[in-house]
């Protein structure tokens, strides 16, 4: 049915403001009055209030970009370390034990997201994003504290993985929760826009990290980077974190959380973690791969441009350093500015929209990216990372508002800690040490190409399952909006939907209720 027509025997016509909802609001909108068996009251709509809303998003993207400039830094100095940690290897077996050492990383991040998941949702979203920001910066800093091979042998790798090991396992309570906090702090018609920031912050931090890397390339010969200039992106970790915990201490906790206590929905304080798991599982399967579906296509395509590309570029390639970080870095930069456009984007076309043309260019451009990454020259190398780095854009901007849409407020925290860490475990963080594995057995530098291409299907094949969440309430909260203007408009709306509902009923009494 058209926005404009109406069921034989409708006594009232739709005004302009309720044809111009888009049809999945209108749905919902729909359906939670006829639950509520009238119009919303002023109680049943949330407003976030802008300076609120402001520091809450403010903060999240200054923490998760500090978190991320952490994290990040790795990919970059990867085939250094190889060098630091490995050095009895062949080149070739640097590269793969040191992506072997970040990949790691990510095995832990489910263990991450089992513990952190639960506390997020019993104990406050606030509470666990300070914690995880304290991890991650501990782990960091301990990078750049320990002696190489050559200094204390094997204990040298040992250690490495540890500290790497620290990092995966707070890294798993980030960004599910991070995500789910800001989401849930935004006006539904701007959630989109507002938790595009997050992932602003995230693509920020890598390029803040590549640009100190690629300084430290220039002004430092091999011979110091490999001695002790690689320690320093490590060791600015400790302030980053002291700064990034500050910001996170100083939020308040989310609205719908907030709502689930003042509502004393509390028997999930009293709940056990295994109890949280297995009603996931049960009741929220489909949900749970849909995420997984959409942060594969995501995380392949970043790890590959963020992670494996600086390396493929150095080793396979034979580039220098400093050039190969200077093309990821323009690419960087490139998602940065796209970033929050795009979110803007997913709120008005919405997100569906966006993640299945984006899946779709990647299946066709990959090849054509990877074999301008090669070409000789300047400008080819650099279309080909702005091409990839746009694909990226795309799937990054609408994610931090697709996801935790996916799941109910009561097990939002948790839900996101399975779905998108075990996907990342699995898929994402083991994208640079499979892609370099691949090229190094097949000799095919096309390998990454071919990689894209198979995340890219996957990512329409889930697509075709994905519900648009675009301007939709997040399910188990209230309607959010920006301001009263916004909840008075709101309120007058669902009056009328909620007669036009009537109305339908009416007219149509054998049909059952939305």
């Amino acid at each position: 049915m058209s926005d404009g027509e109406r069921p034989s025997g409708t006594k009232k016509k739709a005004s302009q403001a309720v044809l111009d909802l888009p049809h999945q609001v209108r749905e919902e909108l729909t359906s939670r009055l006829r639950r509520n068996r009238g119009a919303f009251r002023k109680d049943d709509v949330q407003v976030v209030e802008p300076p609120l809303l402001k520091r809450a998003v403010g903060a999240s993207a200054l923490g998760n970009c500090m978190e991320w400039f952490d994290f990040g830094v790795y990919s970059y100095l990867a085939a250094t370390l190889g060098k630091v940690f490995f050095p009895g290897a062949s080149p070739a077996a640097q590269v793969i034990s040191s992506f072997a050492t970040f990949a790691a990383a990510f095995v832990v991040r489910p263990l991450g997201g089992l513990v952190f998941g639960p506390l997020g949702d019993r104990l406050g979203r606030q509470k666990v994003l300070a914690t995880t920001m304290i991890m991650m910066a501990v782990g960091t800093f301990a990078i750049g504290v320990i002696p190489s091979y050559a200094t204390i042998g094997i204990a040298a790798p040992i250690l490495l993985l540890l500290a790497r090991m620290v990092q995966g396992f707070s890294t798993g309570g980030e960004y599910g929760g991070a995500t789910t906090f800001v989401a849930e702090y935004s006006p539904d018609r701007r959630r989109g826009f507002l938790s595009s920031w997050l992932d602003f912050g995230t693509f920020v931090g890598y390029a803040l990290g590549s640009a100190l890397v690629t300084v430290l390339n220039l002004l430092l010969s091999d011979a110091e980077m490999l001695s002790w200039g690689w320690r320093i992106p490590f060791l600015v970790a400790g302030p980053l974190g002291v700064i990034g915990l500050y910001m996170r201490l100083k939020l308040e906790e989310s609205p719908a959380f907030q709502q689930q206590l003042d509502e004393h929905e509390k028997s999930l304080a009293q709940e056990s973690a295994g109890s949280e798991f297995k009603d996931i599982i049960k009741n929220h399967w489909g949900a749970l791969l849909i995420c997984m579906g959409l942060v594969l296509l995501y995380n392949v395509t970043n790890y590959m441009v963020t992670g494996y590309l600086p390396t493929y570029q150095t080793e396979t390639l034979h580039r220098s350093a400093s050039s190969a970080d200077v093309l990821v870095l323009i690419g960087m930069v490139w998602i940065v500015i796209l970033i929050t456009f795009l979110g803007r984007l997913s709120d008005h076309v919405g997100r569906r929209p966006l993640y299945g043309w984006a899946a779709a260019a990647m299946i066709v451009l990959a090849i054509p990216a990877f074999l301008l990454i090669k070409a000789e020259g300047t400008w080819a190398p650099i279309l080909g990372v702005l091409i990839l780095s746009t694909l990226l854009a795309c799937f990054a901007a609408p994610s931090a508002a697709t996801l935790p849409a996916l799941f109910p407020t009561a097990v939002r925290y948790a839900a996101m800690g399975i779905g998108f860490n075990f996907a990342v475990a699995a898929f994402g963080g083991t994208t640079p040490l499979v892609t370099a594995a691949l090229v190094d057995i097949t000799g095919d530098d096309l390998m990454p190409a071919y990689y894209l291409m198979l995340a890219g299907v996957i990512g329409l094949v889930t697509v075709k399952f994905l519900p648009e969440s675009a301007q939709v309430p997040l399910r188990g909260s209230q309607p959010m909006v920006g301001s009263q203007e916004e909840r008075r408009e709101l309120i007058t709306t669902s009056k009328e939907l909620y007669a036009l509902a009537k109305d339908r009923t009416a007219a149509n009494p054998g049909q059952p209720p939305t």
